[in-house]
């Protein structure tokens, strides 16, 4: 089992962005992480989905994976590693509502996970979170586990498949924490080949199943971000980078 943080950050204007140099110093310090395996900062990009349109994606946002949760916890804890982001000062971010959440994160396989990503570029990921809850927890997340993700692999273009559900956590950082029942992440080659998925017959097939999911509140929430991958200290074996 492998344990994410994921920090999201939405500035009140939602044409705002983080400079290079805040994005590298924001790098810099989460890359230093002990017991990192992965990082991965994303940033606002655009797509079309044929069914939702969520408004403006998230100013900045970053995915800290690690293989333990005692070394994530002590990573925020009072004495941990990135209290150093929340005591930074960052001009963009600063402004910034926050929100954060421990999660366990589950790959699952795309039908092709090589990716071709043009020189130069970043690849581009649908992140997806569902805030509410559902009348039997158990029953939807079993039910989501063993059939949404067998849909999702057939997208054209899809390279990385990855589901989150909750988990408990300790954690002594200065932003809000957030219990949404359950995200995934799709990592596409561009926002283009977003926008083609999901308006594609998969997309048709994923709507139906979500159709008879088991009862739930809150619905989902879609955005297209470019993600940057960074390498921690501890390079977990089979990670998809």
């Amino acid at each position: 089992m492998q344990f994410s943080y994921l920090v999201t950050f939405t500035h009140p204007d939602a044409r705002a962005r983080v400079s290079n140099d805040d994005r590298e110093r924001v790098a810099g310090c989460v890359e230093a992480t002990p017991g990192l395996s992965r990082a991965r900062l994303y940033t606002p990009a655009a797509a079309q989905d044929y069914y939702t349109n969520d408004g403006p994606s998230p100013t900045f946002a970053f995915q800290l994976d690690f293989e333990r949760l005692v070394d994530l916890e002590t990573a925020i804890g009072p004495d941990g590693h990135l209290q150093a982001l929340a005591r930074g000062s960052f001009a963009i971010l600063a402004d910034c509502a926050v929100e954060q959440q421990v999660m366990a994160r589950r790959p699952f396989p795309a039908v092709d996970p090589t990716p071709a990503v043009p020189d130069g570029a970043l690849p581009c990921q649908f992140l997806v979170h569902y805030p509410g809850h559902a009348e039997d927890f158990d029953a939807w997340l079993n039910y989501y586990l063993s059939h949404h993700p067998q849909i999702m692999k057939f997208f054209e273009g899809v390279r990385e498949i990855e589901i989150f559900t909750r988990v408990d956590w300790v954690d002594a950082m200065p932003w809000k924490r957030v219990h949404y029942m359950q995200r995934n992440k799709l990592m596409f080659d561009s926002a283009e080949a977003i926008t083609r998925a999901m308006n594609s017959p998969v997309r048709h097939q994923m709507r139906a199943d979500f159709e008879r999911f088991p009862p739930f509140v809150g619905s989902n929430i879609h955005h297209p971000m470019w993600a940057e991958t960074r390498v921690g200290s501890v390079r977990a074996v089979g990670m998809n980078i």
